[in-house]
């Protein structure tokens, strides 16, 4: 199944969504999918499928950019074909676990936000900062937040799930980071298609998740993963201040 802006969403905004088998239902927006209200006995369960296909959607982005920029540095589609495998691994890791526990594949509708949002971003560098800089930076706050929750509830094989993700993804974005970095010393252009891409991106975030998605939503930033990922001390204080600010742009919120 692929999925198409439906009226309401800006087509100018989204690529066309990844294809999905006849299992899953593939939701456009974050009012359609099943939202359990904390306290609920699935909301544990539901979150685990909704991230096992989040994984999916990273895996399917850092594909796309091997595939859409053939000519990048060799080094940098080395370092995303590594990111692919790590997604596969997480995948298959929320997936373990999802069934597990009771689950089965397709039993609530999924989200392709990322994969629509960054597949349509037409820069390289651009992607970066939206993917890895941005989701997936402010992926290492809420997983920072997840182990703790994790930990507090006993849930010893949830929490040890979350600290091999946490690994992975701050090697994601601190090889995203070295190459922003030096694309941006290199040229000023790549400054521009960075603003373009994010302020792309917030407008299509906010389209899909709406007030009901983000409002009261935020992740205490973890300083110590965004420094070991290559952000610098003034990037971690404005992150820490952004983070009071819920439903700002994709760099602040991850949803899973």
């Amino acid at each position: 199944m692929s999925s198409t802006s439906p009226p309401g969403l800006d087509p100018k905004l989204f690529a066309k969504g990844p294809a999905r088998d006849h299992r899953f239902t593939v939701a456009e927006r974050w009012v359609d999918c099943t939202n359990f209200p904390d306290g609920h006995p699935l909301r544990a369960i539901e979150f685990l499928h909704r991230q096992m296909n989040e994984e999916v959607d990273s895996l399917e982005c850092s594909a796309a950019s091997i595939r859409d920029f053939p000519d990048a540095p060799w080094h940098l589609r080395m370092s995303l074909a590594r990111q692919c495998a790590d997604e596969v691994r997480h995948v298959a890791m929320f997936r373990r676990i999802f069934e597990e526990r009771g689950g089965h594949v397709g039993q609530y509708p999924i989200l392709n936000f990322q994969y629509r949002i960054i597949a349509h971003i037409p820069s390289l560098v651009g992607r970066l900062a939206v993917q890895n800089r941005s989701f997936e930076a402010g992926g290492l706050d809420a997983i920072a937040s997840g182990i703790e929750h994790a930990r507090a509830e006993g849930d010893q094989q949830l929490a040890e799930l979350f600290e091999a993700q946490q690994a992975d993804e701050i090697g994601h974005v601190r090889f995203a980071n070295d190459y922003i970095n030096a694309a941006t010393r290199q040229s000023p252009r790549n400054v521009l298609d960075i603003g373009l891409a994010l302020a792309q991106a917030s407008k299509a975030f906010r389209e899909v998740m709406g007030a009901e998605g983000t409002e009261g939503v935020s992740y205490p930033a973890d300083a110590a993963a965004r420094r070991e990922a290559g952000f610098n001390d003034t990037e971690v204080g404005v992150a820490i201040q952004l983070q009071q600010q819920p439903a700002g742009p994709p760099s602040v919120l991850r949803r899973g």
